[in-house]
């Protein structure tokens, strides 16, 4: 069961859980502390990358994605279960987006984004994996 749980699912959970500590609630404005640099990455071309909370948490969740879309290749009977997890995470994500200030914000429709992509690339795999089992079964 717990390889039916849509691993985007995290991502969106530990921004949940930043904005009720970290900008004063879902009402609080959370763009200026997701994009204040926590850390400067000296470049050898002796530049600084400034690293942001947004930053991190946006290539944890593209590293997710990746390994979403890798679970999602493989044929499993829990491929409708987590189809289903993914567009529900993804009605909570766009309710949020819609109603909350604290989540109007890049990073949080990035994150969103890649729940559609998820959602996405899952109906295409399932479609793609059943039509090839339909075409071997006439032959």
């Amino acid at each position: 069961m717990l390889a039916a749980f849509p691993l985007l699912a995290l991502p969106v959970a530990l921004y949940n859980l930043l904005m009720l500590t970290i900008s004063g609630g879902f009402t609080g404005a959370a763009g200026a502390r997701l994009s204040t640099p926590l850390v400067n990455v000296h470049m050898v071309s002796r530049t600084a990358w400034p690293v942001s909370l947004g930053d991190i948490l946006l290539t944890g969740s593209l590293l997710i994605l990746f390994a979403e879309l890798l679970k999602s290749a493989g044929s499993r009977r829990m491929a409708l279960i987590n189809q289903s997890m993914s567009g529900l995470l993804f009605v909570v994500c766009l309710v949020e987006f819609l109603l909350f200030p604290a989540f109007a914000t890049s990073t949080f429709f990035l994150i969103s984004l890649m729940v559609l992509l998820d959602l996405t690339a899952g109906f295409i795999v399932t479609l793609v994996a059943a039509r090839r089992e339909a075409g071997f079964r006439d032959s």
